[in-house]
C-alpha cells in the first residue's frame, strides 16, 4: 500500500500519472491531503468514483492516533501523546500565543543525545520519523482541535519535541518543504524553528539550505565544563566551535539565532553563570530565552527560584543581550518533552 501523507506534489503528480490519470489528479489529491485534510478517499469528490476506488485498494491515509491528552486549563495548552502504526509513542503541543496556534513536534522516537535534564532521552533512540509521521502529527491535531469556537489555524511550527531534528536531516528538509508548500499547510519559513543540541556539522548543512528558519539552539550552560556535565554531546560540539558557527548561522540568513537556557537551581543559575553567558553572546546576532526547568521524576534537579530567574534575565539585558523569560505555557500538564510519554509507559 501506497502511503499518501508524506508525499509532495511532484510525488503525487507522477503517481497519479503512472496510474493512468492526467497530472492534475495529483494536484487535486495534495490539496485534499494538505490543505483540506480530509481523512477518507470518499470525500474527494472532485476525484473521478472510479479512481477513488483504485486508491482505497492501493493507497492509505494513515494518522497517528491519540492515546492521551492533556489540556491546560488555564491557558489551553493541550499535549498529545500519539501511536504510530507500528505502535511507538511520540509527543506533540499545541501552544496558544496573541500571534497564533504554535505546534510543537517530534522529529524522532526517542532521543539520544542524553542530556541529563531531559526526559525525552531516558530510554534512548528507537528510531527517525519519515517526513509523513512528522507532518501526521499536525494532522492529528487538526482532527483532534480542542475548541469549535476558534479558527482551525496553525501558523507556527516547531521542531523541539522528541529528538534531534538535524540527526534525521533528510526526513526533516523533506517535512519543512512540505509543510512550507503555499497548496497545503502554507505555513512561511520564518514561521518555522529547529531546535539542535548544537551539532555543529548539521548547523553548516542547514545553512546551505538557505531557508530563512529559526535556529534555536540548546545551551543551558555558559562554559565547556559546565556544558559537558549537562550535554555530553558538549563534548564533540564544544561552545568555542559552536557559538562561531551560530555566528555564521546568523550573518547568512539574517534571522538572529535562540539560545535556550533552562535554568537549573544551583547549577547553572548564578550570578557568574550569567555574566559568563553575556560575554560568550556579546556581539552576536542572538536571542536567549530562560526557561525555568520543568521537574522531571527520574532527574535531581530542581527550577530556578524566581529570584534567581529575574537576576539572571536582568543581568543579561544589562549587558546588551537580548533576552526575555519563556512564558509558563501548561504548567498543569507533563509539559516537559517526553514527561507524557515516560508517564504512560509506567503504566
Amino acid at each position: 500500500m501506497i502511503e499518501l501523507i508524506g508525499m509532495d506534489l511532484a510525488e503525487l503528480e507522477k503517481m497519479s500519472k503512472d496510474q493512468g490519470q492526467p497530472s492534475f489528479r495529483g494536484k487535486q489529491l495534495f490539496s485534499w491531503l494538505y490543505d483540506k485534510r480530509v481523512s477518507s478517499f470518499d470525500e474527494m469528490t472532485n476525484l473521478p468514483k472510479r479512481w477513488r476506488e483504485e486508491l482505497k485498494e492501493k493507497a492509505k491515509i494513515s494518522y497517528p492516533q491519540v492515546v492521551d491528552r492533556q489540556v491546560n486549563s488555564m491557558d489551553g495548552t493541550t499535549k498529545y501523546l500519539l501511536e504510530l502504526t507500528d505502535g511507538n509513542t511520540i509527543e506533540a503541543v499545541l501552544l496558544r500565543y496573541r500571534h497564533g496556534n504554535s505546534v510543537c513536534i517530534s522529529t524522532q522516537v526517542g532521543c539520544q543525545m542524553g542530556c541529563r535534564f531531559c526526559a525525552s532521552t531516558i530510554g534512548g533512540l528507537q528510531r527517525n520519523l519519515t517526513a509523513s509521521e512528522m507532518l501526521a502529527q499536525l494532522l492529528a491535531i487538526y482532527r483532534d482541535w480542542p475548541t469549535e469556537e476558534e479558527e482551525k489555524r496553525i501558523s507556527h511550527v516547531v521542531l523541539m519535541g522528541i529528538g534531534e531534528p538535524l540527526e534525521n536531516y533528510e526526513e526533516v528538509m523533506k517535512f519543512l518543504r512540505l509543510v512550507h508548500e503555499p497548496a497545503g499547510f502554507n505555513i512561511s519559513y520564518r514561521n518555522i524553528t529547529l531546535s539542535t543540541s548544537g551539532l555543529i556539522w548539521g548547523i553548516r548543512k542547514l545553512m546551505k539550505e538557505e531557508l530563512p528558519i529559526t535556529l534555536a539552539v540548546s545551551l543551558h550552560a555558559p562554559n565547556d565544563a559546565l556544558r559537558s556535565t549537562l550535554m555530553p554531546i558538549n563534548k564533540k560540539n564544544p561552545l568555542k566551535q559552536l557559538i562561531p558557527v551560530c555566528n555564521e548561522y546568523g550573518e547568512s540568513t539574517g534571522r538572529r539565532v535562540t539560545y535556550e537556557y533552562i535554568l537549573i537551581d544551583r547549577v547553572n543559575d548564578r550570578v557568574e553563570h550569567a555574566r559568563e553567558l553575556a560575554n560568550l553572546l556579546r556581539g552576536s546576532l542572538a536571542h536567549v530565552n530562560l526557561i525555568p526547568l520543568n521537574p522531571v521524576e527520574e532527574r535531581d534537579f530542581n527550577p530556578s527560584k524566581p529570584e534567581a530567574v529575574t537576576k539572571f534575565r536582568d543581568i543579561l539585558s544589562e549587558r546588551g543581550i537580548s533576552v526575555t523569560v519563556r512564558r509558563e505555557l501548561g504548567k498543569e500538564i507533563d509539559a516537559a518533552c517526553g514527561q507524557l510519554r515516560r508517564s504512560r509507559e509506567k503504566l
